[in-house]
């Protein structure tokens, strides 16, 4: 769910970016149209700017209208869908990166539009035929060549607006598929006239889902809950030691609950957190990672994390609410390892909070807590099973509606950002249902990739069902690993890594998902242990280097070093590669198999205490500088408090005590004798 624009919808931040130490936003979007396929985009002006508009409303309103309310056969939905996609994908996307010439729109990309979006509404203006021949489609050339050209075009969208790996990892399978034996006509039938290609899971899962949370992440923007968080984030922690990094933590944490995205979050806040990071005295790299990790933490922060976990919850069969409560322990770990860094780090360096004359009140903002209702409805609508998911965020959105009306309404409280300018212009901002409109425009073009990146996913998973590709991986793996689970996990987070440098975590996951949840599956690791594994893993790609969109949109704005910047930020994140491991050997850790509330309070408390004790020994400082060995001791005794089990807790708790003591008595004995 990924913020094509990051400049279009500036934030009260940009105040902040006025001197020569940080980026501005041009500087942002210039990074990411240099490394991200979606910040690519045609320009669109005057009344065609206006009929773009307009038709990206009305899909995202024929998306939720079908999700709620549509019973035709999954065949015309989905190849409707699709095509709607194909003519909004290439309205959007130019050939190539750096073509920006306005109300243009080459012969050769309007016939590509044509051709593949007529690909779709030809399938589903004859899917009863495509039913009724079944395999002896293989033999009519005109569905052939028509599925050929929706598949090409596909491809290239995919091209435009995601990027070359996915396509690599696609191709090579397809020329493995072909070179097994497979023939071309059957390789086109399974890939665009059956369930296990493009229209598989994961597109379903999107015409079901995930359009529609994306929507009401669009919505939830529009309301002014992001500006919400940061200001609660700044009166909660920002007087404290260190104070900015930790508003950075506390505000990315609260907007991950709302948006699922990590470059999103991390130009939002990031405008604001990272110029007040700098000048409280923290270095550029750090400031920017600080955000980028945290930003990251989006994606699996509950209720909506990334879009993946809709995906999860139908490839495991788990209801939703039932994922997103699994996910609430990780993410707090993941967020508390965070804060933990930034907190020593100040310490180190001797910094100080903000001022408590420059941060809001906490009683200002209680007036305004009627902005997560649309929050709170969602999250009590997916727990109670009341309505089905589509049903539950649609109703999400109409409360996110009614709040924003309010939210304009009520007097000296801006709405919109352009309400914001005209009352710093001393004009009174007009109630205007234009955001409406704008915040459905919005979720439809941040839909595109994700649905284009699905589709791609599906052809992967196409070729592994045609090929029986996972069965011979299963066994590669299993050979290679010799059964050893941990040799297992480490393979498996290396391919999610390597694979998620390039692809987005929505596609990641479900090519994972595919191929190597199932092994870890077959190697005894729990089912819904081995998803999360995969799940986590490939979110993480976006700040390990060298692809790590969130670090590098963070460096924008601390006009940092990217690599500094993105290896900072795997540091400060080092919770996320370790928690993996600890709930696919041990799944009590997501609440699978606990058996006793007591056994629940004991993970909680003893996976936080090891997550500090693994922070301190990264960052090398508690009360004073430690030593490398006093740092390893930290490190092992952390991991053991993590590790769920009694005897590992006590050892850990033992050890850590005795070293914080010390090192504690040793800061007071050097503090005496200076």
């Amino acid at each position: 769910m990924r913020n094509k624009e990051p400049g279009k919808h500036k934030t009260k931040g940009e105040e902040l970016l006025h001197d020569d130490s940080v980026g501005t936003m041009e500087d942002v979007e210039a990074v990411m149209k240099k490394y991200d396929r979606e910040s690519n985009t045609r320009v669109w002006t005057g009344w065609r700017q206006l009929v773009i508009h307009y038709l990206m409303a009305i899909f995202a309103i024929y998306c939720i209208i079908d999700a709620m309310f549509l019973t035709t056969i999954q065949e015309v939905r989905y190849s409707v869908f699709m095509g709607c996609i194909m003519v909004l994908g290439f309205l959007t996307f130019p050939i190539k990166k750096g073509v920006e010439k306005p109300d243009h729109m080459p012969w050769y990309d309007i016939i590509i539009m044509v051709l593949g979006a007529g690909a779709y509404f030809f399938y589903a203006a004859n899917a009863m035929t495509v039913i009724r021949l079944s395999a002896r489609i293989m033999a009519n050339p005109v569905f052939m060549v028509v599925g050929a050209i929706g598949i090409l075009a596909l491809v290239e969208l995919c091209r435009r607006c995601v990027g070359l790996p996915i396509l690599c990892v696609a191709g090579v399978l397809v020329i493995y598929t072909l070179a097994s034996g497979t023939s071309v006509p059957l390789l086109i039938r399974t890939l665009f006239y059956t369930a296990n290609g493009i229209f598989s899971t994961p597109v379903g899962v999107c015409v079901k889902y995930i359009v529609i949370f994306i929507i009401f992440g669009a919505f939830l923007e529009r309301t002014g809950v992001a500006d919400f968080f940061i200001r609660f984030a700044n009166a909660a922690v920002g007087r404290f030691t260190g104070g900015p990094a930790k508003v950075a933590v506390v505000a990315s944490a609260l907007e991950g609950m709302a948006s699922g995205s990590s470059v999103a979050n991390t130009v939002g806040s990031g405008s604001i957190t990272i110029p007040m990071m700098k000048k409280m005295g923290y270095r550029p790299e750090f400031a920017a990672a600080v955000e980028a990790a945290a930003s990251t933490g989006g994606q699996i922060m509950p209720p909506i994390m990334g879009a993946a976990a809709f995906l999860m919850a139908e490839f495991t069969g788990i209801p939703y609410a039932q994922i997103a409560v699994m996910a609430i322990l990780p993410a707090v770990l993941y967020f508390t390892g965070i804060f933990i860094a930034v907190h020593l780090e100040a310490k180190k360096m001797g910094l100080k909070g903000i001022p408590r004359e420059m941060l809001p009140r906490m009683r200002d903002l209680v007036k305004e807590i009627y902005l997560l209702l649309p929050l709170v409805a969602l999250i009590w609508l997916v727990g109670s099973n009341t309505y089905t998911m589509a049903y539950s965020a649609t109703l999400s959105i109409i409360v996110a509606m009614i709040v924003g009306v309010i939210h304009k309404i009520i007097p000296h409280i801006g709405f919109s950002k352009d309400g914001e300018e005209e009352e710093e212009k001393g004009e009174k901002p007009s109630l205007s249902f234009r955001w409406i409109l704008d915040a459905f425009e919005n979720g439809a073009r941040n839909s595109i990739a994700v649905v284009v990146a699905c589709g791609i996913a599906g052809i992967i998973s196409g070729c592994i069902t045609v090929t029986g590709l996972a069965s011979m991986l299963l066994g590669a793996i299993v050979a290679l690993s010799n059964g050893i689970v941990m040799v297992a996990l480490v393979l498996t987070m290396l391919c999610c890594i390597v694979l998620g440098m390039g692809v987005p975590t929505t596609a990641n996951y479900c090519i994972m998902a595919g191929v190597c949840a199932p092994i870890l599956i077959a190697l005894g690791v729990e089912p819904v242990a081995a998803h999360f594994f995969v799940f986590y893993f490939g979110i993480v790609a976006d700040i390990t280097p060298p692809v790590a969109l969130a670090a590098y949109a963070g460096s924008a704005i601390a006009k940092s070093d990217p690599m500094k910047t993105g290896l900072t930020a795997t540091k400060l994140a080092i919770a996320a590669f370790i928690v993996p491991y600890v709930f696919a050997l041990n799944p009590a850790m997501l609440f699978v198999n606990v058996t006793s509330v007591f056994e629940v309070i004991q993970i909680i408390i003893t996976s936080l205490v090891g997550i500090f004790g693994i922070a301190a020994a990264l960052n090398g400082f508690l009360a004073r500088h430690l030593n490398p060995f006093v740092r390893l001791i930290l490190a092992v005794a952390g991991l053991c408090m993590v590790v769920p089990g009694t005897i590992s807790d006590l050892l850990g708790l033992v050890t850590m005590v005795c070293v914080v003591v010390y090192e504690f008595g040793m800061a007071r004995k050097e503090k005496a004798s200076a």
